[in-house]
């Protein structure tokens, strides 16, 4: 009985590292192409000091977006079941990958979009960052968790900024751009979709065996 608990536990510790590690890499990935758009727009700025060769990105940049990747795709499956209402809206790759584009385009168009001011632009985001929620989740724990996750990421950044470990041009909320809470909403849920079908194909990974 205690070799039958072992090897099962064994097997989810296995499935979470290894989801957790796919995570990682599509964060590190994100960040690096994201981050290089931002910074050949000039919308972010590091120091001198800090930059590295590597899509001009601060070497922690990479390393922190991988992490928190890993973090929220592990999260949210996790969420679905303790609330006992699994995510079964648009469950193929398909459509992970369209919210993948889509979330490149919302990245896309907070550094090319010209608009009079920081406000339009914000309500612009907000508006797609939505869309793309109701698009490919319109889960309850999907909105709260994107919310979450917006606050918390755009407090860390304030904190960072203030601290100068980069800074970005053009400040209108606290030290960044007030539609920064959408590209980290609308980033959470996208992670959150990869992890939630990650997590689906390792469950129908296990009926099959």
């Amino acid at each position: 009985m205690m070799t039958l608990v072992s090897a099962v536990l064994s097997g989810v510790y296995l499935s979470l590292f290894r989801r957790g590690l796919v995570l990682f890499a599509v964060g590190v990935l994100l960040a690096l192409v994201l981050n290089l758009l931002q910074v050949q727009r000039n919308v972010t700025l590091f120091p001198d000091q800090v930059v590295a060769t590597l899509f001009s990105s601060a070497w922690w940049v990479p390393l922190c977006c991988g992490s928190a990747a890993a973090v929220v795709g592990l999260l949210y499956p996790f969420i679905d079941r303790h609330l006992g209402e699994p995510h079964k809206f648009k469950r193929e790759w398909a459509s992970v990958m369209r919210c993948i584009a889509v979330f490149v385009g919302i990245n896309h168009a907070s550094a090319k979009l010209d608009f009079a001011n920081n406000i339009q632009l914000s309500l612009t985001l907000a508006a797609l960052s939505l869309g793309l929620w109701w698009t490919f989740d319109r889960s309850r724990s999907g909105f709260g968790l994107g919310v979450t996750i917006a606050f918390l990421a755009t407090i860390v950044t304030q904190v960072l900024v203030y601290n100068g470990i980069y800074q970005y041009t053009s400040p209108d909320f606290l030290y960044v751009r007030s539609w920064l809470p959408c590209i980290f909403f609308s980033g959470g849920v996208t992670v959150g979709n990869i992890g939630r079908q990650l997590a689906m194909v390792n469950v129908e990974k296990s009926h099959n065996d």
